[in-house]
Formats: C-alpha cells, structure tokens, sequence
C-alpha cells in the first residue's frame, strides 16, 4: 500500500536553500516547496509503506542538521479536480 504524505519543516536560518536541494533529491521525495510562515518548507513524500516512511522520517530527514523541526501529515485520501476546457 503506497504512502503519500506532505512534510512540513521548520528550517535553522540561512540553510533554506541548500537543505532543499538537498533533500529534493532523496527517493521517496516527490515535490519540495520553499514556503513563507511558520514553516520554512513543505515536502511532498510517497513510500511504499508506514515503516517506510517511518525510516525515512527518522533515518533520513530528521537527522539533516540545518532541520529543527518537522509535523508529517499522513495523506487519508485524495479528490481529483476535474480539468477545466478555457476555451
């Protein structure tokens, strides 16, 4: 059963744009978005598994020094938008 979650991540300053990089380029990341707020990122994940994502959160993202703090939003279920014709 696939895992989809979004990672959201509170960054030490100055490191934004060299942990995104970073952390872009793991497997099991799908999307990363440099946001403005209370948190400095949000990473869009999809693993095959909890355990999975568990390892990943645990072994892999969390343990990068320049991240302070992360809150892992499990994905329940998705709805599609429809596409839209404009013309």
């Amino acid at each position: 059963m696939a895992v989809f979650a979004y990672v959201l991540v509170t960054l030490n300053p100055g490191s934004e744009k060299n942990i995104l990089q970073k952390v872009s380029h793991f497997e099991e990341v799908t999307k990363v978005s440099m946001t403005y707020g209370e948190y400095d990122a949000l990473v869009q994940v999809n693993t095959e598994s909890l355990d999975q994502l568990n390892e990943f959160l645990t072994d892999t993202l969390r343990v990068l020094p320049d991240i302070f703090q992360t809150a892992t939003l499990i994905v329940a279920k998705t709805h599609a938008s429809k596409t839209r014709n404009t013309s």
